[in-house]
């Protein structure tokens, strides 16, 4: 192996470990939504502005990230964005110990601040470690690690921020004070510690980035062309796919704790015997000492870890099948997956809804490689206005959970539903396209 090719190799390892480290942060964020729900009193719309300061971050720092990163370079870039991270994940410290809902959101927007700024700068970075006919596969591989990260973060999240009981405001009245302090500090710990720990985690790696040698790749961020890509018809329309795609997966993947627990499946879970074995396994606890949220938050785990291994079947197929195609059969099983939640209950209604995660997983790939096909030099911007639009993870939840508050989470799936099908229709729109060409 040449020097070269080893320089590359270590410089794809460290940046894939980015991935992985922002798939478990993103999906991290969803536990805090129950357990901020209950604490707080809140309803599910108010619970929902979590993912509004979450991803509205990408939507007012997609394109700024690009001019920073012009200026300073991609490897301090990486730096920058770990650090504004590990700033994100400090916050939550005072913000659990004053109990103040507006400090959590700034928490959390300061925290998906930094993961804009590393998305910006990482996933070119990817691209460029090699020949341009790998890049393809080089970005599969490092995002099969971020769905690494987004399976295995559930477990931890409802292990560390679920697993102990909530009191409701009329139970923390009737404590006497030592005992009303004492439960406000075991509170305001099951938020701090995971995130604290997190944050120490980004510091180091951040240090290493510091010294570690990385090829000087992408010193400068593209510039223009921004005008004559917004009268692209055909990447608009994929534009607007991400934007449902990420909010539907969002939506899905956040209210998942509230759905099932609306549904009274965590009784169901303890009565069944390979149920009740399957969240203890996840857990590495008895169902008998964990809350309820916990319990049935467990099998999130199995959505999320679905789009990890739908990635690698998607990866196969979209090389024997046209991209288009795949993207509308996916689409189809996501629609069917739903529909059938919808009109069941019970483990039918829980297994079909987690099973949408399976169809998920090739949807922001494809639609990405499906809208900048044949832009050529103007590929770069058009990445940029693309991940503008991961914007819809901070908008279609907040709508699905007032949804939910008026009328229940199963007529709420309508919203999802029309998500999907728009994913569908653009899918069928580029198959024709390809088929005239």
């Amino acid at each position: 192996m040449t020097q070269q090719n080893k320089s590359l190799k270590t410089a794809f390892i460290f940046i894939t470990s980015l991935f992985f480290l922002w798939g478990f942060i993103t999906v991290l964020v969803d536990p805090l939504i129950p357990r901020l729900k209950e604490v707080f009193e809140l309803t599910n719309f108010q619970s929902g502005l979590i993912q509004l300061s979450f991803f509205g971050a990408y939507f007012l720092l997609s394109i700024p990230a690009g001019l920073i990163l012009s200026k300073i370079g991609y490897k301090r870039g990486i730096i920058l964005g770990l650090m504004v991270m590990a700033a994100g994940c400090l916050l939550f410290y005072p913000a659990a110990e004053s109990r103040v809902y507006i400090v959590f959101l700034l928490a959390v927007f300061v925290l998906a601040s930094g993961m804009t700024i590393l998305q910006v700068a990482a996933n070119p970075y990817v691209a460029a470690l090699g020949s341009e006919e790998g890049a393809s596969s080089r970005l599969n591989l490092a995002q099969a690690f971020n769905s690494l990260g987004t399976a295995v973060a559930p477990a931890v999240g409802a292990m560390l921020i679920l697993s102990d009981k909530v009191l409701s405001t009329e139970e923390i009245e009737i404590l006497n004070e030592p005992a009303k302090e004492a439960y406000y500090t075991s509170e305001a710990s099951a938020v701090q510690s995971p995130f604290l720990g997190i944050a120490g985690f980004i510091v180091v790696l951040a240090s290493l980035f510091l010294f570690v040698k990385l090829p000087k790749l992408l010193q400068k961020a593209p510039k223009g062309g921004y005008g004559t890509l917004l009268k692209n018809r055909s990447l608009m329309m994929g534009a607007v796919g991400i934007f449902v795609y990420v909010g539907a997966e969002v939506a899905i993947g956040s209210y998942l704790v509230n759905y099932f627990d609306k549904m009274g499946l965590a009784d169901a879970i303890k009565n069944s015997e390979m149920m009740r074995s399957i969240s203890e396994t996840i857990l590495g606890k008895s169902v008998a000492d964990i809350s309820n949220l916990a319990i049935v938050g467990a099998f999130v785990t199995f959505y999320w870890s679905g789009a990890m291994i739908g990635r690698f079947i998607g990866a196969y197929l979209t090389r024997i099948l046209k991209p288009s195609k795949v993207l509308s059969a996916f689409a189809i099983g996501a629609l069917l997956m739903v529909i059938i939640s919808m009109s069941t209950t019970g483990f039918v209604a829980m297994w079909s809804i987690l099973a949408v995660g399976l169809f998920n997983s090739i949807m922001f790939p494809t639609i990405f490689t499906l809208a900048i096909d044949g832009l050529d030099e103007l590929k770069p911007q058009a990445s940029g206005i693309l991940c503008t639009m991961i914007v819809g993870g901070a908008i279609i939840p907040p709508l699905y959970g007032k949804l939910t508050d008026h009328f229940g989470f199963k007529t709420a799936f309508i919203l999802v539903l029309l998500c999907y099908g728009y994913i569908l229709f653009y899918g069928k729109i580029r198959s024709s396209k390809m088929a005239h060409r």
